[in-house]
């Protein structure tokens, strides 16, 4: 599989706000690679460095030393030419507002040489798609944030890049498009062989869209797996019991094993590693606890981000 992208060693460094003060490391010499038709999610909690990494990517901001390639081609040197391939979307960049909706994505269009029929056959089909097609004569300032986002995504798609960076993409969107969009994101990488960075807080949906996943953590990669196996490092699993006689023993056996326990109610919630939780039960057998519902969650790549990000 070919390489659309490849960063090696990238680093951006602040210098201090004031006189005697500490430079701030934003991006911590990460490498990377992001191959043709792959979705990449990147990870991390606020401040861990995703923003900074795309605004270099695209060449916003300046790295203080590291290499960016795209398609094999050094970045600083063919920067018009990369740039010509790459999409972008992102729910807290704005649009021009004094435009309608239609004239922002047809300028944006011509940025890409796009030509008008072409324009206005994707155009209509993408903010249909997203359920917009009537907006397009309005004025972005008169938009939701939710039809903002989504004519971001129109807007990023419409020229077929080759890559696509979409930071929070979903970020302020019902439930039911965001369903959509993930459809349109596989889509794109089936129809066109689009190349995918992606970020998002929302675990489900990058354990549901993600080939592999990044996490950044105060400028350093700490992990590139699968969602899967992400998920699987953390060996505990949520047990949750409707208990019918024995609550107080059961409180009582759990805190001898020095096991995490919450009660609410009739309902216990444990914290077990998965691979004792058959033990677990054959001992509360023999302590004669009865429970009438039981329910096991498996570790998440929620799980995961949670014990990551503290």
């Amino acid at each position: 599989m070919k390489t659309s992208l490849e960063i090696n060693q990238l680093r951006k460094v602040y210098p201090p706000e004031k006189k005697g003060g500490d430079e701030f490391v934003a991006v911590n010499d990460i490498s990377f690679k992001l191959k043709q038709g792959q979705i990449l999610g990147l990870l991390g909690p606020n401040g861990a460095g995703k923003s900074t990494t795309i605004s270099m990517l695209l060449g916003v901001l300046t790295p203080t030393s590291g290499e960016i390639r795209y398609f094999g081609k050094q970045f600083e040197d063919h920067r018009s030419e990369i740039l010509n391939q790459v999409g972008f979307a992102s729910t807290y960049i704005a649009m021009p507002w004094r435009l309608t909706v239609w004239e922002n994505l047809r300028v944006y269009a011509l940025l890409f040489g796009l030509e008008y029929g072409e324009f206005v056959k994707r155009a209509e089909k993408f903010l249909s798609k997203f359920g917009v097609w009537q907006q397009r004569n309005k004025m972005m300032n008169q938009l939701s944030a939710g039809q903002t986002t989504r004519i971001m995504l129109a807007k990023a798609f419409i020229p077929h890049p080759k890559i696509a960076l979409l930071d929070e993409p979903t970020a302020s969107l019902d439930p039911d498009i965001v369903h959509e969009v993930r459809r349109f994101v596989r889509d794109q990488r089936e129809q066109h062989g689009t190349s995918i960075l992606y970020t998002s807080h929302n675990m489900d949906e990058v354990a549901d869209l993600c080939d592999d996943v990044l996490f950044l953590r105060k400028g350093e990669i700490v992990a590139q797996d699968t969602p899967e196996n992400l998920a699987r490092s953390i060996s505990k699993a949520k047990v949750r019991l409707q208990v019918i006689d024995g609550l107080k023993r059961i409180e009582r056996f759990a805190c001898e094993q020095s096991l995490s326990a919450e009660t609410k109610g009739r309902e216990v919630v444990l914290e077990i590693d998965e691979q004792k939780v058959a033990k677990f039960l054959m001992q509360l057998a023999d302590e004669d606890i009865h429970y009438s519902q039981i329910s096991i969650d498996k570790p998440t790549l929620e799980d995961y981000f949670l014990s990551m990000s503290i």
